[in-house]
């Protein structure tokens, strides 16, 4: 009988730790030839967009769909695992809270490789849900950081999410940008990083905009890059903005754009030199659904939470 998590069995079980372990060995298997990704695909609904992605993880012997309607009410989250072992149903897990911590834990893993080694602030632009995971993620891989900066136009929101994390509004934009570490995690639609405000050095991890038209960092990011990387090319050549558009402006070229596996493998080497620009540009793939939801299953079946249904 399959097992039924709620977000709030999700919360209890996943830590920060458990998804940056779980999405870094997702990018291993990615690397070994291990698990099969499919980009998301939207359809359209009346009032939103219901969106469906899948992968099938052999090592993990599991295959998941992760599922969600994007509406005014809300937007529901599922991800259904399938054991490929014993051909059946695993798992139903609301995947909200499960959708939080695999984003962040990609930054998180991201920063552990392409960060400079000796970075010690985190700026975050965006003050929303996502954002919460990026700072607990990146703060668990990288235990240097001791200072986080953050800016979002709205006071409430920034007084309220600095009080959260830990972190010291930033009196704009340029305040984050000015850190080792710079997050990127807004619903904007027009870039709100630019490359000018950027220390040498710097980590970019743009994770908020998935859309074709929709941007979070301008051109001048993309030319002072000297490694760009995504987690899935393939998704990028399709959702990514960030990249599409500079591509199609000539500032950047899809031959130079790599995946983060690639790093983690052991292919590239990402950063070259403390000095580099690096950017990591994260849309959220179905292999760290499959991965962080094997852990969340794991764990509820030592601990006998959720539900058979």
């Amino acid at each position: 009988m399959p097992l039924y998590l709620t977000e709030a069995n999700v919360e209890s079980l996943v830590t920060p730790a458990d998804a940056l372990a779980a999405v870094e060995g997702c990018f291993r298997r990615l690397a070994a030839g291990e698990v099969e990704n499919r980009p998301r695909e939207r359809l359209r609904l009346e009032d939103g967009v219901f969106a469906v992605m899948s992968a099938v993880d052999r090592e993990l012997r599991l295959a998941g769909v992760k599922a969600y309607a994007w509406l005014p009410g809300g937007t529901p989250f599922v991800v259904l695992l399938f054991d490929t072992a014993a051909a059946e149903l695993a798992g139903v897990i609301e995947a909200d809270k499960l959708g939080q911590l695999r984003t962040g834990a990609a930054s998180g893993v991201a920063a552990k490789y392409l960060a400079r080694a000796d970075a010690t602030t985190l700026g975050v632009l965006g003050c929303g849900w996502q954002a919460r995971s990026q700072v607990a993620c990146i703060r668990e891989a990288l235990p240097g950081i001791d200072s986080v900066v953050a800016y979002c136009r709205t006071p409430e929101r920034l007084a309220e999410f600095c009080d959260e994390v830990g972190a010291e509004p930033g009196d704009s934009h340029r305040d984050p940008a000015g850190c080792d570490v710079v997050v990127t995690v807004t619903t904007s639609k027009d870039p709100v990083l630019r490359g000018e405000w950027l220390q040498p050095g710097a980590l970019v991890c743009a994770v908020g905009a998935n859309e074709p038209r929709a941007r979070e960092l301008d051109n001048v990011v993309l030319e002072r890059a000297a490694f760009v990387c995504c987690d899935s090319r393939e998704q990028a050549r399709l959702e990514s903005g960030d990249l599409i558009e500079p591509v199609e402006a000539g500032v950047l070229d899809w031959l130079e754009v790599h995946e983060l596996q690639e790093v983690i493998g052991g292919e590239l080497d990402g950063r070259q030199a403390p000095a580099d620009l690096v950017v990591f540009k994260s849309n959220g793939i179905a292999a760290w659904d499959v991965a962080i939801g094997a852990v969340a299953l794991e764990k509820a079946r030592k601990k006998k939470v959720g539900k058979r249904i």
